[in-house]
This record gives C-alpha cells, structure tokens and sequence, in this order.
C-alpha cells in the first residue's frame, strides 16, 4: 500500500493513540502513515500544536475532516468545517503534509442538497487539499457521476471500499453515513445473517466486482477501510493481484 491512515476519535478524544497507532504502523511497515485529524472541538492552539508534533516525527500526509462532536460536548471549536481545516494547515506548515480530504459520491447525509454538498467539497479543495478519499459505496455510477462533477478539480479521488463482514453493522454504519446498501445486496445480506461464511463469500465477491470495475476504469487507487480487520481486506487484495498488477 501507499499509507495507512489511522482513524481520530470524536472531539480529538484519541488523538495520542492515534499518534501512537501511526508510528507504530510506521516502524513495523515502512510504509507512510495518515492520521485523521478532525477540527471540530478543538482550539486553533491544539491543532497546532498537533501539526507541529507530527512534524517532529516526520508525518508528511494527513486526512483533514471536520469531525464529530463527542456525547456531551457542546463547543464545536473555532474551526467549524473542513476546509477551514484545510486552509489552517496549510498556513501552519504550507506544503509539509499532503492533504487528503473526505469525498461523498451518495452525499454527505446532512447536505441539504447535491449542488450544496459539491459545492462544499469544491471548497476544500481550493483551500489546498492535495487529494481525496470517498466514503465507501456499492454503487459505482455514484462514483462515475461524482468524478464527472469534480472533473475540473484536476485531483485524484481515491474510491473507498468497505469490505462486507457483518451485516448489521454494515447496515448501522450505511445509516450513519449515508452509504447506499443496494436493495438487491440488502436482501441478499439480510438472508444470509445466520449463515456467517455464506455471507462473507457473497460480500467478498461483491467488493472483487466493484474493485475490478474501478479499476477498469481509471480509478487512481483503492483505500480500504478495514475496521482493524486485515484478513478480509488482504483477501480481496489477493484476489485483485492480477488487475493490479496489469
């Protein structure tokens, strides 16, 4: 892979472990690593102070969101959104860290609508994000019909992929995020619930099939979310060495 990116708790509630967890990758992989560094909850002084510690140990990568309020918190922080992120990082430290930003092919579930969520996207970029990653899909003429909105940005716009394990919690997250579980792989999944291998061959072939379709079609790489569970991830990899490597 190219980099691990390593996931920040709501309101920067894991924001050492994430350090820790990325250097830990770092030394054992050699491999570059991204930590998530969110603005929400935050004072302009901590993520400063942030920015400079990865600095210190040579993180050149970072994925800028805005983040979520954690359970009982009420101060959003003087950052409020992404590309204000975006925009400070690159004032603190100017081209150190390759940004990427997050990317919504089915929208981002509080936009208040298609040309508002683009618009807002388009906003990070021109705040300096280097790149992008998307929320993971099953549908990939969202993806299609996202590039073709974007295609002026002149950034790559990694496809996300989310490989299918666990029915409900795959069902839990989609209703968070705003991820489409297509009604035809819904019902397949929803009937294979208490027959665990069933569903993990179904899930597997289903996430080959829109990895080669990406593939096929340009797309600039693959970031898999992997819920700290390698093996079904490396399995797909396996599968997709082929195409990969052509």
């Amino acid at each position: 892979p190219e980099f691990f990116s390593v996931t920040y708790g709501a309101g920067g509630s894991t924001r050492e472990r994430t350090l820790e967890t990325a250097l830990e990758i770092r030394e054992a992989t050699g491999i570059d690593v991204a930590p998530h560094l969110s603005c929400i909850g935050s004072t302009r002084e901590e993520l400063r102070n942030i920015l400079k510690t990865y600095m210190a140990h040579g993180i050149r990568r970072i994925v800028a969101l805005r983040g979520d309020l954690p359970s009982g918190m009420a101060e959003p922080g003087e950052l409020r959104h992404a590309n204000e992120l975006v925009a400070f990082i690159r004032e603190e430290t100017g081209d150190h860290f390759h940004i990427e930003v997050a990317a919504y092919p089915e929208f981002h579930p509080q936009a208040k609508s298609a040309r508002d969520d683009l618009f807002y996207f388009k906003q990070k970029v021109k705040a300096g994000a280097d790149s992008a990653i998307t929320q993971y899909f099953y549908n990939p003429d969202a993806y299609t019909a996202f590039l073709e909105d974007c295609r002026e940005l002149a950034i790559p716009i990694i496809p996300g992929i989310m490989p299918i394990t666990n029915y409900t919690q795959l069902a839990r997250f989609s209703a968070m995020c705003g991820a489409e579980i297509p009604r035809w792989l819904r019902w397949r999944l929803e009937d294979l619930q208490e027959d665990p291998d069933a569903l993990l061959a179904l899930g597997k072939k289903v996430v080959i099939g829109l990895c080669q379709r990406l593939i096929e079609e340009g797309a600039p790489g693959l970031h898999f979310y992997t819920m700290n569970r390698a093996e079904p991830t490396f399995s797909i990899c396996q599968a997709l060495a082929p195409a990969l490597s052509a």
